[in-house]
């Protein structure tokens, strides 16, 4: 009996939670890195996490590997060579699966490109978020445009095609062109994937408390049709909310969980979600948060197993940021629900124009794309009793 049939495709999330320094805006579980990287000790903790899960997810195949942080680039490519070959012994890793590192372009002369691809990284994701120094100093990043300009150039004498450029765009002061400037600097650098997103104003950030003077909303509506525009024109598709591509290159990881998949997370604040078909459960592990914690052995912060109004809520939150949509028969697949569960909120954004209906199930219509908040807010547990 295949102990895979009927679940959901597994990816590996691994965190790597130390900066330089932390970004204003970052809501992430980031750290500043005040003294010697840990990282010897840090990739032993790390194997001794995946160990405790692994009775969870025995004979599954892992599909993709994600290095977040944090900036997972501050480890060198030789720590990278034996995290994953700790990962091999432990887990079945599907041939020519997805490996990806976040990169700052301000920590990649700790190690180059070429040195990663041999340490087995595929694909990398490239966090620029501007080619312009006066915006990238407002972010207090701690690369500038020289620092963009030269990873790119790693990147490409690497032969390592498969990569994402992050964009912002809503920075302090910046104009509808800067942003449109942004997005035509990183098409010039030829890459597989770029994610263009807006910059919002998290809580307990150093933004929130003291908050830039950012664009107004139309002004940022213009720049996000604008450099859609541009993305679209260069061949781009726009296969998620933030996230455009060419062909055959869309992130499978990021693809996994935006159709509810199953991920283990391991790392300071890694968070995981797992289906146990054992007892139909889906169940959440949280990791400690801080790294101090964790290196001295702490681990397990909480465990959750999900609700049926949590499953919906979240199933919907991540599939309606698609183009692709979804179908009846996978929402029950990967929730474990019968149908009925989902026929009153998908009503209600029917009615209201957020969702269209077609011959292959459903999608976010126009309306329901731009709007999005309001259509993932139908799904939220509250107006299940509606």
């Amino acid at each position: 009996m295949n102990p895979e049939q009927g679940l959901p495709p597994l990816s590996l999330y691994v965190h790597l939670p130390w900066c330089i320094r932390k970004c204003p805006y970052c809501d992430f579980n980031s750290h500043t890195l005040r003294d010697e990287l840990p990282a010897d000790d840090y990739i032993q903790r790390l194997w001794e996490d995946l160990e405790q899960d692994l009775p969870l997810v025995w004979g599954r195949t892992v599909h993709t590997i994600y290095f977040g942080g944090g900036t997972p680039s501050l480890f060198s490519a030789a720590h990278f060579d034996r995290l994953l070959a700790g990962f091999r012994a432990r887990l079945d890793l599907a041939p020519g699966a997805e490996i990806t590192l976040e990169a700052n372009p301000g920590t990649i002369e700790r190690d180059s490109f070429q040195a990663y691809r041999e340490a087995g990284i595929n694909r990398v994701s490239l966090g620029v978020q501007s080619f312009h120094d006066p915006q990238l100093q407002a972010l207090g990043r701690i690369h500038g445009g020289d620092d963009v300009q030269r990873a790119l150039a790693s990147l490409q004498s690497a032969g390592l095609d498969n990569y994402n450029i992050d964009l912002m765009f809503g920075l302090p002061a910046q104009s509808t062109e800067q942003a449109c400037e942004d997005v035509r600097m990183a098409l010039a650098a030829d890459p597989a994937h770029i994610s263009y997103y807006h910059l919002t104003l998290e809580p307990n950030t150093a933004f929130a408390l003291n908050p830039p003077p950012l664009p107004g909303e139309e002004r940022c509506w213009e720049m996000q049709d604008a450099g859609s525009r541009l993305l679209a024109e260069a061949g781009f598709a726009q296969y998620e909310l933030s996230a455009w591509a060419r062909p055959e290159r869309q992130s499978r990881h990021n693809l996994n969980y935006w159709r509810y998949g199953d991920y283990l997370g391991i790392g300071a604040g890694a968070h995981g979600k797992l289906s146990l078909p054992a007892n139909g459960e889906i169940q959440r592990l949280i990791k400690v948060r801080h790294p101090r914690r964790y290196l001295a052995g702490e681990r397990l912060a909480k465990t959750h197993v999900l609700p049926a109004a949590e499953r919906i809520f979240e199933y919907f939150l991540n599939v309606l940021r698609l183009r692709e949509g979804f179908d009846l028969q996978h929402a029950q697949r990967r929730t474990g629900l019968d149908a009925e569960a989902f026929v009153a909120p998908l009503e209600r954004a029917l009615n209201q124009g957020l969702l269209e209906q077609g011959g292959h199930g459903y999608r976010p219509s126009d309306l329901g794309w731009r709007f999005n908040n309001n259509l993932q807010a139908i799904f939220l547990p509250e107006n299940d009793a509606e």
